[in-house]
């Protein structure tokens, strides 16, 4: 895999994407935080699996312009990626908020640069190569 224009432009529509779905993560983890007063942990799970289902509608159409027939096969994929993205997240999250007592949002901003790193670079060379 070399880099070069091409690759740092898909990078950056990955990030673009990554950036919208952080919107619907941190609004759907906050309403079943905060307002519905599910566990923190679930609560980060739903949002993530939210944020990864719209993120993989973006990245196929706009970032990869994947043309794969076999969507069920490429979200599976994807959504393999997302819940390693997830562990990734997940674990971060813990090491930070329980751990080294840091805000919950704070961890959760690095939790979600952890995953994306991961996410990206799993999705390139293996969802949509």
């Amino acid at each position: 895999m070399t880099i070069d224009r091409f690759f740092i432009l898909k990078f950056l529509k990955f990030g673009v994407v990554g950036f919208s779905g952080v919107f619907v993560d941190f609004g759907i983890t906050w309403l079943c935080k905060e307002k519905i007063k599910i566990n923190k942990y679930v609560s980060n799970t739903i949002g993530f699996i939210c944020a990864a289902t719209s993120n993989y509608i973006l990245n196929r159409i706009w970032t990869f312009e994947s043309e794969n027939a076999s969507i069920a096969t490429e979200y599976g994929k994807f959504m393999l990626v997302s819940a390693i993205g997830l562990g990734i997240n997940s674990l971060t999250l813990y090491l930070l908020t329980d751990k080294l007592k840091w805000n919950f949002y704070l961890s959760k901003i690095f939790a979600i640069v952890m995953a994306t790193l991961w996410n990206f670079f799993a999705n390139v060379m293996f969802t949509f190569r």
